[in-house]
């Protein structure tokens, strides 16, 4: 189950289907994992400002400010919830803008970004973003949606 949660209206000012793009990107990676789909899990994902964002930005990572996207991994749980994905309108939009892209585009892709980290994919050493974005970029291609990380794309982080 994907329960998308939409506090700040820019989202959908800006993308009417908000709520449409976010289940299809986050059933499409956990569709895509390997060793089998998950596609009954659970994941919460709240379209938000950039002040609510921040504000978790700092309360659980220590770090002042907005960023693009922030996931927040559920304990081991019977009902197979994940957890949580927040996303801030402002730096989502800012970065699409920056980097060329279609706001939709990107928020597939940040989308499928926290949902990985939600079961478990990082990005800190080279094997394991390298896997990620091999990841990343093979759910995206089923939507037609660029490579997030070619050069004239930009890197989402």
């Amino acid at each position: 189950m994907i329960d998308v949660e939409i506090e700040d209206e820019a989202w959908l000012a800006a993308l009417p289907r908000a709520g449409a793009i976010v289940r299809d990107a986050a059933l499409a990676a956990l569709n895509a994992l390997p060793g089998g789909a998950r596609p009954d899990a659970g994941v919460v994902v709240l379209l938000a400002d950039d002040a609510a964002v921040g504000d978790l930005n700092i309360r659980f990572r220590g770090k002042s400010g907005p960023t693009n996207v922030l996931s927040f991994p559920a304990p081991a749980n019977p009902e197979d919830l994940l957890g949580d994905i927040a996303l801030a309108f402002g730096v989502c939009a800012r970065e699409a803008q920056e980097q060329g892209k279609p706001l939709e585009h990107h928020l597939q892709h940040l989308v499928v970004h926290g949902v990985l980290h939600l079961v478990g994919y990082d990005h800190v050493t080279d094997a394991e973003a390298l896997e990620m974005e091999r990841l990343e970029r093979a759910v995206l291609a089923g939507f037609g949606t660029p490579d997030p990380y070619a050069a004239e794309q930009g890197d989402d982080g």
